[in-house]
């Protein structure tokens, strides 16, 4: 772990390590996040969040996750103080809503959770939610995140009495614009993802449902999901999230978001 106080002009930019795009839609995707952060100052957000334009608003936000994501890969703390001095600047009685919405968006896009380490400092560490560690087995840990894809599957498959059916796996996706064939802007080609990354690393299973005709297929856990979290830690995690949440958050496809950019 690195030093907290290693000096502002060794950092890499935030915005050199994830894409002007990658930063636009993260700050949509936050826009649709619930307001819900424990460590934060107590004021009123709602009242703070209409003071301020939505997209003012979603650009704040955009570029705090845009930090906070950066200090992820770095494995680096950070602090409210280097946040509001790096990020905020002139806007810090926004900190509250923005580093609220951040946090949420970062849980349930990027399996990425904020934990805060210093009450009395305000210091915070970033580590993948439930400990599951996915994102460091692909292109060495770069991109967005896409552990918070893989908690939705093995929340879905957990529910449905540990056996995940294919198409409610797919419904619960289809609520979150991730559709089968249609490359994602985050998580890329779902069905490759689901049925030959994820199967192949051993988080998921994959199989044919015994005596099924025509043929219907099921997702499990697989051992590696076992090994690095359980099935006690996501129950006690469903119930501190809002269910809501995953079926009214909004992922804009790869074909959005290229036409918001003016892309080919």
């Amino acid at each position: 772990m690195t030093e907290l106080s290693k000096p502002e002009e060794d950092l890499q930019d935030p915005g050199e390590a994830q894409g002007p795009e990658e930063a636009q839609l993260l700050g949509a995707e936050a826009g649709e996040a619930a307001s819900t952060s424990a460590s934060s100052p107590q004021v009123s957000w709602s009242a703070l969040a209409e003071a301020l334009p939505q997209e003012a608003l979603n650009e704040m936000v955009a570029n705090l996750i845009n930090f906070l994501l950066f200090k992820y890969r770095a494995k680096e703390l950070t602090s409210q103080a280097e946040m509001l001095k790096k990020v905020l600047r002139d806007n810090q009685e926004h900190f509250s809503v923005v580093f609220s919405q951040a946090s949420e968006c970062l849980r349930l896009v990027c399996g990425v959770e904020v934990k805060e380490v210093d009450r009395r400092k305000h210091i915070y560490i970033m580590v993948p939610t439930l400990g599951l560690t996915c994102d460091a087995m692909q292109r060495g840990g770069q991109g967005l995140p896409k552990a918070g894809l893989l908690v939705v599957v093995l929340s879905v498959i957990l529910q449905n009495r540990d056996r995940g059916p294919e198409e409610e796996i797919w419904g619960a996706l289809n609520k979150m614009g991730v559709y089968v064939g249609r490359e994602h802007s985050i998580f890329g080609e779902p069905r490759e993802l689901l049925t030959q990354v994820w199967v192949r690393d051993g988080y998921l299973e994959y199989r044919q449902v015994p005596d099924s005709t025509p043929a219907r297929y099921e997702f499990l856990w697989g051992p590696r999901a076992f090994a690095e979290t359980s099935k006690e830690k996501f129950t006690e995690y469903l119930l501190k999230v809002n269910q809501r949440a995953f079926r009214s958050f909004p992922l804009p496809s790869a074909e959005d978001v290229r036409e918001e950019v003016g892309g080919p």
